[in-house]
């Protein structure tokens, strides 16, 4: 009766996107005209590709956004290292943009198909994959039923699992079941984590770690950093990184208060989704604060209040501008964002308490008095007084935080260890195919 229930709530889903297919047009035309997507490459959503697929073996990668990719851009690395092809898929622009310069020239970038049956195998149909990697929580429906119908591998690399998500799926725990049982290998980021996927009837499940300590820092163009520092100089400055909707109030409002405190205090407030520049402008203005902008190519005059870091893919210019950084997303929205990478760079580390999205990252932080944690924007205000106060405390957590990335290191290799299984196999498949063709000549 399970199966029966879960193979009608499937195939619902999937009759819902045979309904909508044709209404997904205009849906991106939306979302290019808010630069969500790309204008001229909108059509590989729907699984037309805009590359050849090359001869040989090759893997499926799939990364939502900018975090995940960075991190599986070394899995990549490890599959091109043994000759074989790879696709790497990611949902952003700002990704497309940050893994087109760090791809090897064996593997390709597109755009990840819509959750659609007639995209999903479209997408198939042309690559043609041999095995599909997916990244942390991306399971989609469409797509997971139609590899297993195809025969195709597919594994689940730094795979994590939010209370929020592990309720919802024990709520249709038939369907978690029938998907998960899908997955040839879920490697997890935590025990955690592995336990939850175990629960929902993934098998086998391994926990390797989290691939993000491993990652490669985020780029930075060393001049540009050089020269927005030098308008710095002098200024107690700290960084509000990766910010959403409602903690823009209370960053600008710590910031009124502190000023009291630091008069030439300089406040970096670089927002999640940059398209909200005009939004946070105005919450600047009614403030009555200053501000320049970064995608303006503004200066920071020795007046300005606000930075705005309002450009796609230079958080990792941002994150190096201050010994200081709050993390966003974790006081006015739940989840939090990951702190491995400020603290492998060498920063003190404040977040809001609404980070079980990285509950393990902050656990092992706060072990190492590598991040501090508030409730609210009063907390916020006290600990960056006191740590604005005594650069000894920072330099603390910045060792803390240096140390807790130490310690939480090796998740790359653990996960290559689970892939090379169904990777060597593919290298096999490669030189057979390259003898039977020197064979016919």
């Amino acid at each position: 009766m399970s199966k029966l229930v879960s193979k009608i709530t499937l195939g619902a889903y999937r009759l819902f996107g045979s309904a909508i297919y044709p209404f997904m047009g205009p849906f991106l035309h939306l979302r290019a005209k808010r630069g969500k997507e790309e204008r001229r490459r909108r059509y590989e959503r729907y699984g037309y590709s805009s590359e050849e697929k090359p001869e040989g073996p090759l893997v499926w990668f799939h990364a939502a956004s900018v975090g995940e990719a960075m991190a599986v851009l070394a899995l990549v690395e490890r599959v091109h290292a043994l000759g074989i092809h790879a696709v790497l898929t990611t949902g952003t622009v700002t990704s497309a943009e940050l893994v087109r310069e760090r791809l090897p020239k064996t593997a390709f970038h597109q755009y990840v198909p819509l959750d659609l049956k007639p995209a999903v195998t479209r997408f198939l149909n042309h690559w043609k994959p041999d095995l599909a990697v997916f990244t942390e929580s991306e399971i989609w429906p469409t797509t997971v039923q139609k590899l297993k119908e195809e025969n195709i591998p597919q594994v689940l690399v730094n795979a994590r699992m939010s209370d929020r998500s592990f309720k919802r799926w024990q709520t249709a725990s038939n369907v978690a079941e029938e998907l998960f049982d899908c997955f040839s290998h879920v490697a997890a980021q935590s025990e955690t984590d592995a336990q939850r996927f175990r629960k929902l009837g993934a098998r086998p499940v391994t926990c390797t770690g989290n691939l993000k300590v491993d990652t490669k820092s985020l780029p930075v163009n060393d001049a540009d950093l050089a020269h927005l520092v030098k308008q710095c100089v002098g200024r107690p400055t700290w960084v509000a990184a990766s910010t959403h909707k409602g903690e823009e109030e209370i960053i600008l409002k710590t910031h009124k208060e502190l000023k009291k405190e630091f008069p030439t205090l300089l406040t970096v407030l670089v927002p999640r989704h940059p398209d909200r520049r005009d939004e946070i402008g105005h919450l600047i203005k009614q403030s009555k604060l200053k501000y320049s902008q970064r995608s303006k190519g503004e200066i920071i005059a020795p007046d300005c209040d606000i930075y705005l870091g309002d450009t796609i893919g230079e958080m990792g210019l941002y994150i190096r501008m201050a010994p200081i950084i709050f993390m966003g997303r974790s006081l006015s929205v739940f989840g939090g964002q990951n702190a491995l990478e400020p603290a492998a760079i060498g920063a003190a580390i404040i977040s809001g308490n609404n980070i079980t999205n990285f509950r393990d990252v902050y656990k092992n932080l706060l072990k190492n008095n590598g991040v501090r944690l508030v409730k609210n924007g009063e907390m916020l205000r006290s600990n960056l007084s006191f740590l604005l106060k005594n650069p000894a405390e920072c330099a603390k957590m910045i060792i803390g935080g240096k140390k807790t990335v130490d310690e939480m290191s090796g998740a790359l290799e653990n996960t290559i260890e689970v892939l090379d299984s169904y990777v060597f196999p593919l290298t096999i498949k490669s030189k057979l195919e390259e003898i039977n063709k020197s064979n016919k000549k």
